[in-house]
């Protein structure tokens, strides 16, 4: 940034200092974390190594450093979105699941030269993966999925710490299964029960799920609360016959006490806040019990609050982080906090929150090094009116000290629409969206029906509207930006990955509203989706649009690729070859379609990559390709940036 008077250039051609590379060398996601003997250890994806996922702790110079050595990878494939990789012995050993092999493995980086294999080499590759770890005593306490013959089956089961179970199949313990899928294993206090949540397909665990207590001595299970139309989260043991535990009964996931003795529910916090979210990693927690009896609890309503709650006052006080808009708490020490948190102007990463004080110190940041902060751009909350409700959004106009547009252009501007669908964004500092912002590129992110963090009505308007209601809302909000005056209404793209990539589709096939669209492993089609997607998904659709075979011909007029007909504007299909969840076939037949009808688009694929782009080199190509592919269709300059080549007629 210079104090010279801003160039005049067009929006879209501007220069920024912001490239791919820093999108994706500085930057490496910090995820779970833990107190270890005084220490904090934190699980990081490495773009720069393959993108595996290491453990590390800070070094004597405050540096970070790895407790798990290159090449190891702690990531469980459990549900494919795994969770819950890894945990620590209460003498500071590591035990992990392995991602090349989904072995459990141990690793005490004070002895050891490399892990020890906990359990046995399946007789396929990663055909039994383990999830949700927890050590108890002598024994590691988790979920296990095994894939067999074509069915998959989860129980809860138990693994020796001394690696006995490799050759001794029988010491390791099978202890309930039941249900198509488990979560929180959670044993009381005095050894005697087993708590934890189930649920069966089609339900999705935002949909219904059951809370279940075994006792271990008479194998009697009991089901406390829950069913298909409520959602239990995180059932956290009180003493030995009372748990915490959040359910949305009320319309909001709220906070209740459950008796094992009686099966007696009591909220004891209702409020209109969600204080859980989609249940797509395993082992996720909104609360944490202080040393005092109180309940550390992260809340939230479009965006996120932390707050202390008084369960024998009811009192609910409010803790306030300075800019912080999204916090996820980790780990509790005394009045020492670990968080995960960020901000449209605070970096997400690894923070420690000292009660006491209020101070809130970075341990550990997503990005090495963020751009001058005159080159990131202003998030607003806003809410555009939709066809019949609200619609919730995030919009990042362009921002550059450097440059100013000509008198009376306004700027183009791309719909972000997150995946899941049942997900949730909030403001943040996204480099991705500075990446545009900064070369005069807006960016709206789009919290249309069907997303979570604004309680269960929200998040029920998808059901049986999948391609509608979310087309619908996000078509609302960058006609709201245009009629406005914010937004150039010729000039508006559409970006989205995964489920956000179905969006874009139907998006482009069904309105006339967007210039372009972007897909990244998108899904195109539901017939032959449903049988090729992974189990944790396969009856996804059942919600969103339908069962089937009931549903059929639904299915076959909401797919994108059936009405590419309606479709008059260049795509670019963005796909990793290795992606279990949406398989490249999904983009390859919208690739067909589009060359049946004569479409410009491009269509890049990824040797080794899956859901979700990890390695350095793809994240740099898709996004400059992105760009590129933009200033084609929009009409500007991309500077410093390949030219991607369309396909043309």
């Amino acid at each position: 940034m210079t104090n010279a008077a801003p160039t005049v250039a067009p929006y879209g051609s501007w220069i920024s200092p912001i490239t791919a590379t820093d999108l994706a060398a500085s930057g490496h996601p910090v995820e779970g974390a833990r107190f270890v003997d005084g220490e904090v250890w934190w699980s990081e994806q490495r773009p720069t190594e393959a993108g595996r996922t290491a453990i590390r702790r800070l070094g004597p110079d405050g540096e970070p450093v790895d407790v798990l050595p290159v090449p190891w990878n702690a990531r469980t494939r459990v549900h494919e979105y795994g969770g819950g990789a890894w945990t620590v012995t209460g003498d500071a050993v590591l035990v992990f699941a392995e991602f090349s092999d989904q072995r459990l493995y141990r690793f005490d980086p004070r002895v050891d030269v490399a892990p020890v294999a906990l359990t046995p080499i399946p007789l396929t590759a990663s055909a039994i993966r383990y999830a949700d770890l927890s050590v108890s005593g002598d024994e590691v306490w988790c979920v296990r999925e095994t894939h067999a013959g074509g069915e998959v089956i989860r129980d809860i089961c138990v693994v020796p710490l001394d690696g006995s179970g490799v050759d001794d199949h029988a010491a390791m313990r099978s202890i309930v299964g039941g249900s198509d899928f488990l979560a929180y294993p959670r044993l009381s206090p005095d050894g005697t029960r087993l708590a934890w949540i189930a649920w069966n397909h089609p339900q999705m665990p935002w949909d219904g799920t059951e809370l279940r207590v075994l006792s271990l001595a008479s194998g009697e299970v009991d089901v406390l609360l829950g069913g298909s139309e409520e959602s239990v989260l995180q059932p956290q043991w009180i003493d030995a016959s009372s748990l915490y535990v959040i359910t949305d009964r009320s319309g909001w996931w709220n906070l209740h006490r459950v008796s094992v003795a009686d099966g007696a529910v009591e909220p004891i916090c209702p409020i209109d806040a969600d204080f859980g979210a989609p249940l797509w990693q395993l082992g996720a927690g909104w609360y944490r019990t202080l040393a005092d009896g109180t309940l550390l609890t992260a809340r939230t309503v479009g965006t996120d609050t932390l707050a202390i709650f008084d369960p024998a006052t009811g009192a609910l006080n409010d803790i306030e982080l300075e800019g912080v808009s999204s916090v996820q708490i980790c780990d509790v020490d005394g009045r020492r906090i670990l968080l995960r948190c960020g901000g449209a102007r605070v970096a997400t990463g690894l923070r420690l929150l000292d009660l006491d004080t209020g101070a809130l110190t970075d341990v550990r940041l997503a990005v090495d090094d963020l751009p001058d902060i005159a080159y990131l751009p202003e998030a607003r909350a806003l809410a555009f009116a939709g066809p019949e409700r609200e619609v919730h959004a995030i919009v990042y106009p362009p921002r550059n000290p450097d440059f100013v547009a000509p008198d009376g252009e306004l700027p183009p501007y791309v719909a972000f629409v997150h995946g899941g669908p049942t997900a949730h964004v909030a403001p943040a500092v996204h480099l991705v969206y500075a990446y545009f912002t900064s070369r005069g590129i807006g960016v709206v992110d789009v919290n249309y029906g069907g997303s979570s963090g604004y309680g269960r009505e929200y998040r029920n308007r998808l059901r049986g509207q999948w391609g509608v209601v979310d087309v619908e809302d996000t078509v609302a909000a960058v006609r709201g930006l245009a009629d406005s005056g914010l937004a150039d209404p010729n000039r508006l793209a559409i970006e989205g990955g995964s489920a956000g990539g179905w969006t874009v589709l139907s998006a482009l096939t069904t309105s006339d509203v967007f210039a372009c669209g972007v897909s990244y492993y998108g899904v195109a089609e539901l017939v032959e989706f449903v049988k090729e997607t992974h189990d944790f998904e396969s009856r996804y659709i059942d919600g969103l649009i339908g069962p089937l075979p009931e549903a059929a011909d639904l299915y076959a007029r909401r797919a994108p690729v059936n009405n590419v007909d309606g479709l008059s504007c260049p795509v670019l299909l963005l796909q990793g070859l290795s992606d279990p969840i949406v398989p490249p076939s999904q983009a390859e037949r919208f690739r067909s379609a589009l060359v049946r009808k004569r479409i410009p688009h491009a269509y890049l694929a990824y040797e080794g990559e899956s859901h979700g782009f990890r390695r350095v080199e793809t994240i740099v190509d898709a996004r400059e390709a992105e760009l590129s592919f933009y200033g084609q269709v929009l009409g500007f300059e991309t500077p410093g940036v390949p030219r991607l080549e369309l396909t043309r007629p």
